[in-house]
C-alpha cells in the first residue's frame, strides 16, 4: 500500500503477536520508534497484546523504496566471533568512544545547512570535483595536488575528459557513502545501502561472493586509486581484460580516478580509461580534479584534520554533502575491535591489509564524522543494520 511516499507492509509474526508495521518514510532517519496506536501520516500503529508491544521494531528509514517485510532487531545480533584480542586499554577506549555516539539520531537541519554551506563555499564540488571538457579546456595547466608538477592539457588528454560535469545543478535526496572497514562484515547492511538514491564506494572493493548481503551492489560512483591498479593489475601494462571484468559488478557507474597527485599516476589512469573504452564497458571513467582535492584537504584542516591527505572515503563524504540532502556513512569504523561485540575485526571487510603509515589519519577522520553525527549533520552507521 502506498501513500504520500510511504510504503507499508503488514507481516504476521509469532503466535502471541499482532501484526507489525514496517514503514518507510520521507522523514529524517532515526526519529525513534512511534508508540503503538499513534497515528502518523494517516496510518494507525496497531496495538499488540504484549505490554511491550512484542518488541515491535517499527523501523523508520530515510531511504525511499527500501522495503522491510519483518521487524528489525533493536539490539545487536548475537554472533559467534572467532577471536577476542583486546589490549588492556582497548575495551575502555571503545567504550569511551561509544559513550559519545548518539544512538537516537535526529537530523538537525540548521546544523546541516550551516556545515554544507561552509563546505560548498570552500570546495565547490558541484563544478570542480571532476575534470570535464567544460571546465578544463585544451591548453589548461593542471597543477598536481601532491608532487610539485604541472601538466598542460593536450588534445589527447582532453579527449579522455567527460564532456560535462555529472553533478552540475543536480542533487539527490539520500546518499550512502560506503567505506571498506571490517565492521561491515556480517553487518546485513546491503539492503539499506542499496536503498539510497546515490551510492558512493571506494577503491573497487568486492561486492560479490557473499558480500552482497552486507554491502549491497548498487553503485553510482566508485573510486579507483592508482595504487590499487598497481597492486591488482600490474599498472595495466599487461592484459587488461581482468581489470575490465572486475568492473562488471559496478554497472554504468562513474569510475573516479585521482590521476593528478603523482606524475606516475597519470599514465596508469589513462590506461584504465582506454581499457574501459576498448572493451566496451558501460562504466564512465572520470578524473578527480586536483584543485578540488586541495580544497577538500584545506577545508578539513579547518575542522581539525591534520593528516597529509584525506582518505578517498573522506573526499567522497565531502562530495556527498554538496550533492545530497541526507548523507549516510557506512564502514568508517577504524578500530580493530567491534564497537558492540568487542571481537576482532579485519582492517577491511575483505582483507586485513593495513594502510601505509603516515598518509591518512583514519581515527581522526572518524572523530570528525562522529562529531557531525552527534550534531545531526550526517548519519554514521555503526554495528548491524
Amino acid at each position: 500500500m502506498e501513500k504520500n511516499n510511504l510504503i507499508v507492509e503488514f507481516s504476521t509474526v509469532a503466535t502471541t503477536q499482532a501484526k507489525h508495521l514496517a514503514v518507510l518514510s520521507a522523514s529524517s532517519h532515526g526519529l525513534g520508534l512511534p508508540q503503538p496506536c499513534q497515528r502518523i501520516h494517516g496510518f494507525t500503529w496497531e496495538q499488540s497484546p504484549n505490554p511491550q508491544c512484542n518488541r515491535a521494531a517499527i523501523t523508520y528509514l530515510r531511504m525511499h523504496s527500501y522495503y522491510v517485510s519483518h521487524p528489525l532487531p533493536t539490539t545487536q545480533k548475537k554472533r559467534a566471533p572467532k577471536t577476542f584480542n583486546l589490549c588492556d586499554d582497548c575495551k575502555k577506549d571503545v567504550e569511551k568512544i561509544m559513550s559519545n555516539y548518539s544512538q537516537n539520531w535526529h537530523k538537525q537541519e540548521d546544523n546541516y545547512q550551516k556545515f554544507r554551506s561552509q563546505l560548498k563555499s570552500k570546495c565547490n564540488g558541484f563544478n570542480k570535483a571532476i575534470l570535464s571538457q567544460t571546465n578544463t579546456p585544451v591548453g589548461f595547466k593542471i597543477v598536481y595536488d601532491w608532487e610539485k608538477a604541472t601538466l598542460k592539457v593536450d588534445r589527447k588528454l582532453f579527449n579522455t575528459f567527460i564532456k560535462e560535469h555529472p553533478f552540475s545543478n543536480r542533487t539527490w535526496d539520500t546518499c550512502a557513502v560506503v567505506g571498506n572497514g571490517g565492521i561491515l562484515a556480517d553487518s546485513g547492511c546491503g539492503r539499506m545501502i542499496d536503498s539510497a538514491q546515490f551510492v558512493f564506494r571506494c577503491n573497487l572493493a568486492p561486492l560479490e561472493n557473499g558480500y552482497e548481503k552486507h554491502l549491497g551492489t548498487k553503485t553510482d560512483l566508485v573510486t579507483a586509486n592508482p595504487s590499487i591498479l598497481k597492486q591488482r593489475y600490474a599498472s595495466l601494462m599487461d592484459h587488461r581484460h581482468p581489470f575490465v571484468e572486475s568492473l562488471r559488478i559496478y554497472g554504468n557507474s562513474l569510475l573516479l580516478l585521482p590521476a593528478f597527485s603523482f606524475l606516475g599516476s597519470t599514465p596508469i589512469c589513462m590506461r584504465a580509461i582506454y581499457a574501459v573504452e576498448d572493451h566496451g564497458s558501460p562504466m564512465r571513467p572520470v578524473y578527480l580534479n586536483p584543485e578540488y582535492f586541495i580544497s577538500v584537504k584545506s577545508f578539513w584542516r579547518t575542522q581539525g584534520l591534520k593528516s597529509y591527505r584525506p582518505s578517498s572515503g573522506m573526499v567522497m563524504v565531502s562530495l556527498a554533502f554538496e550533492v545530497c540532502e541526507n548523507v549516510h556513512v557506512y564502514g568508517f569504523w577504524p578500530f580493530s575491535n567491534h564497537p558492540y561485540g568487542l571481537y576482532d575485526l579485519k582492517h577491511h571487510y575483505y582483507d586485513d591489509r593495513k594502510p601505509d603509515q603516515g598518509i591518512h589519519a583514519m581515527p581522526a577522520e572518524f572523530g570528525l564524522l562522529m562529531k557531525l553525527h552527534n550534531q545531526g549533520v550526517l548519519k554514521l552507521h555503526l554495528g548491524d543494520c
